[in-house]
């Protein structure tokens, strides 16, 4: 019997492994990275963390499923029904704009069963008004071409072009652009599916956000019986995480003429052809014009002869994946550079040539076991040259620690401030910004060990980009699991960090603990900023948040600035997180730790809710990005 069943369990884990490592060319590649650097026996322990599945857990409300069981998540809440078909028609008809979409499929010779499946998915579309232009990019197999014009003639609104000889995908994308009348333009693979409510949904968001230039849905992956699986769950437009990955993706769908100004699809960039297509069209829009449905409206047909299990490398596409972002921000005019880094792409920016002075502050009080080791590591193993510390003594008085602040005074970068107030963690680092004469400030816990020596270098890069706010860096517990990869609103109430105690080696949810992005909110143990637009925002507030989320309501007022927060998970120290404060073990503390709740709760209110860095098909009762028992979207019903 395990024999009979060994094939099924490898295909069970290659999914899960695609899923955890974002797909599989990111699978791939990290692949033959960790072989390079680690050699087989590294691999080969990669594979097993990442292939073993999370014990089962039931999720709150499921009725004792576990909290991911896709199977039957969809059956509650994404399965049509004849009711839910017939309101959407009937929705359908009533919208006030009904724009013609363009439907675009290259083809070359694909299975006749996955093609005629991907034609028919477009044909049993719930929205009526479409065309679907179809280029045969010289198919070598005669059945296509055949099933092609046969489609044609029983079906008006499917349009063929035959190409006369091979020219690859964008070629032949551009033949079937060519053939497009619509208004806008959606991207097919002529193997995979669309949902039957998808361009409705897309009809739907052009009535309800007529600014959108570019709408963008989740997707999952489906296999040969129908079983469906591996769902993105995508967040809002973030063009961090766009630039370290291609968020969008499937399904796409553009404004045609702004596909038709950029002049549609590059030669060259083969294998990142819709990557490339998606970053010169966000050159023209503003970020209000890039909309995001949270609904699964796409299948990635997972098959034997698809690129979603298929074991051959993509080289190429990795290396026009990079191309296409470095051309980006050359025409941006951005210092950076783009490079793979196994599990999507790593953007370094260019720090000036006069490196601009960072003001490192540290409150602390006593807790010498923990600062000593700390501004050890600052010193020593910090690259970045021209920062100053200014550590806050917030009324020591054990002589060890005393002693060793007065031997601080020794060195050049460091500056020890006395501040005897009531411990106010806002106030304390509110008053030293005042004092700091950097032109950034880092604020930093007292209890953290330096990882990466060019952790500072690569905050203040991002900090330095036009519209970037707080940057925070990825924590470690010292056990290596994770403690910080950027702050969820909504989490137990008011915030909580995501994919906390994911393993070292883990990638996380569709590789999201180890690429740049953007948060609501980043956690103020380690957090990077311009001097100025701290006190552009008022700082932390020491009034209604002395001790717990300051950090989240001081994000939420640099965002409500019109600033975005990044994470990044290429600046890494260790965090021994609430060593030297303690936990909330008392009533007073409680007291106070209620009150901090219920400002939070009063001052965000719904947007605690629906944080646009994270989807709301995803639970708001554990930090793994796992189902939420319901989805916090409107029931198809």
């Amino acid at each position: 019997m395990q024999a009979l069943t060994a094939p099924l369990r490898v295909f069970r884990r290659m999914r899960l492994a695609m899923a955890r490592l974002g797909g599989l060319s990111n699978t791939v590649a990290a692949t033959l990275q960790i072989l390079r650097q680690e050699g087989l026996a590294g691999a080969w322990h990669r594979i097993r963390i990442n292939t073993t599945p999370p014990p089962a857990v039931p999720a709150p409300g499921s009725g004792e499923f576990d909290r991911n069981d896709y199977a039957e998540w969809t059956l509650r809440y994404d399965t049509l029904t004849d009711d839910v078909r017939a309101n959407l028609r009937a929705r359908a008809s009533s919208l006030a704009s009904q724009p013609l979409i363009s439907v675009i499929m290259p083809v070359y010779n694909p299975k006749p069963k996955w093609l005629t499946e991907a034609i028919e998915s477009v044909r049993q579309q719930i929205y009526p008004h479409w065309e679907l232009c179809i280029a045969d990019d010289a198919s070598t197999d005669p059945r296509v071409r055949t099933l092609l014009q046969r489609y044609t003639r029983e079906d008006a609104r499917i349009k063929l072009i035959v190409r006369a000889q091979n020219g690859h995908i964008c070629a032949a994308s551009n033949s079937a652009l060519q053939l497009a009348t619509g208004a806008w333009i959606a991207l097919l693979d002529h193997d995979d599916l669309l949902r039957e409510h998808a361009l409705f949904w897309v009809a739907d968001a052009i009535n309800r956000h007529p600014e959108a230039r570019l709408i963008y849905s989740d997707e999952d992956k489906i296999d040969p019986s129908g079983q469906r699986s591996d769902p993105y769950f995508k967040c809002d437009w973030n063009v961090d995480l766009f630039h370290s990955q291609n968020m969008i993706s499937h399904l796409g769908v553009y404004d045609a003429p702004t596909v038709r100004a950029v002049g549609g699809f590059r030669p060259g960039l083969e294998g990142s052809q819709d990557y490339d297509l998606a970053l010169r069209c966000i050159e023209r829009m503003t970020p209000r014009q890039i909309h995001h449905i949270p609904r699964v409206l796409y299948h990635w047909r997972a098959h034997a002869d698809s690129t979603a299990l298929s074991g051959s490398a993509k080289p190429y596409a990795v290396l026009a994946g990079e191309r296409a972002l470095n051309e980006h921000f050359e025409r941006q005019h951005t210092s950076a550079r783009a490079e793979f880094a196994g599990c999507g792409y790593r953007v370094r920016y260019a720090l000036p040539a006069a490196l601009p002075l960072v003001s490192l502050i540290m409150p602390t009080k006593n807790a010498l076991a923990l600062l000593q080791p700390c501004v050890a590591s600052l010193i020593s193993k910090t690259s970045y040259a021209n920062y100053e510390l200014l550590i806050v003594d917030n009324g020591s008085d054990d002589p060890a620690t005393l002693d060793y602040l007065d031997a601080l005074k020794a060195e050049p970068r460091v500056r020890v401030l006395r501040d005897n107030c009531p411990f106010n963690y806002s106030a304390l680092n509110n008053a030293a910004v005042s004092l700091a004469r950097g032109e950034l400030v880092a604020l930093l816990n007292n209890d953290l060990e330096v990882i990466s020596p060019d952790w500072l270098s690569e905050m203040v890069g991002l900090a330095l980009q036009a519209g970037v706010g707080a940057v925070g860096a990825r924590l470690w517990y010292p056990d290596n699991t994770l403690q910080h990869a950027g702050v969820v609103l909504g989490l137990d109430g008011v915030a909580g960090h995501a994919q906390k105690r994911l393993g070292r080696s883990a990638y996380g949810y569709f590789s999201r603990a180890c690429l740049a992005q953007g948060f609501s909110a980043v956690t103020a143990a380690c957090l990077v900023i311009r001097k100025a637009i701290y006190q552009e925002v008022g700082g932390l507030n020491e009034t209604d948040l002395a001790v717990a989320f300051n950090d989240v309501d001081f994000c939420l007022r640099v965002r409500e600035a019109g600033y975005r927060n990044v994470w990044t998970p290429f600046a890494e120290l260790y965090h021994h997180e609430s060593a030297s404060r303690g936990h909330e073990d008392t009533p007073e503390k409680q007291a106070r730790f209620n009150s901090e709740v219920q400002y939070m709760k009063q001052r965000w209110g719904e947007l605690l809710l629906t944080d646009p860095a994270y989807n709301p098909n995803l639970t708001l009762i554990g930090t793994d990005f796992s189902l939420a028992w319901p989805p916090r979207v409107a029931s198809l019903a």
